[in-house]
């Protein structure tokens, strides 16, 4: 069942884009950068963590400072797309930290994933000895990127 849709305001848009800037804004300076005192945009912001909205909050990592910079984009279709095997899948992708995003497509394969590793070397081997072992994994083509224009 679909969520319901959660009515954003131009205050709460400001909130957010603020936040996902920086999120170690006090609520004062956040109240000051959307032209809201720190009791009100405080209870926005509950309100938009209550409903979903802001899920969380992280450190931003370079994973290319943490020797991941090498990037593969996976298309992967399955031999088998029952309910059964796709949860399969998806259970045991939740559980390679190289992937970092995986999707389910609409079109000539099943999902893509996108991967990082140190370099060819180790993505050579997390393909060799984890994606292509992957529940139900029929064929898998990938793309390496050269160069990162914008991510995230």
């Amino acid at each position: 069942m679909d969520e319901p849709e959660f009515h954003l305001d131009r205050i709460d848009r400001q909130i957010l884009g603020a936040l996902q800037k920086n999120a170690r804004l006090s609520m004062a300076q956040l109240g000051a950068a959307v032209g809201l005192s720190k009791t009100p945009v405080q209870a926005r912001v509950r309100r938009l963590e209550a409903a979903g909205i802001i899920r969380g909050y992280a450190a931003l990592v370079d994973p290319a400072r943490m020797g991941l910079g090498h990037i593969a984009f996976v298309q992967v279709t399955l031999s088998d797309t029952r309910s059964a095997a796709l949860e399969a899948f998806n259970a045991r992708v939740r559980e390679v930290p190289q992937i970092v995003g995986c999707h389910m497509i609409a079109g000539g394969f099943d999902y893509l994933l996108k991967v990082r590793t140190k370099d060819i070397t180790g993505y050579r081997r997390l393909m060799g000895e984890v994606i292509s072992a992957l529940p139900h994994v029929s064929h898998t083509t990938t793309f390496v990127a050269m160069e990162t224009v914008r991510d995230g």
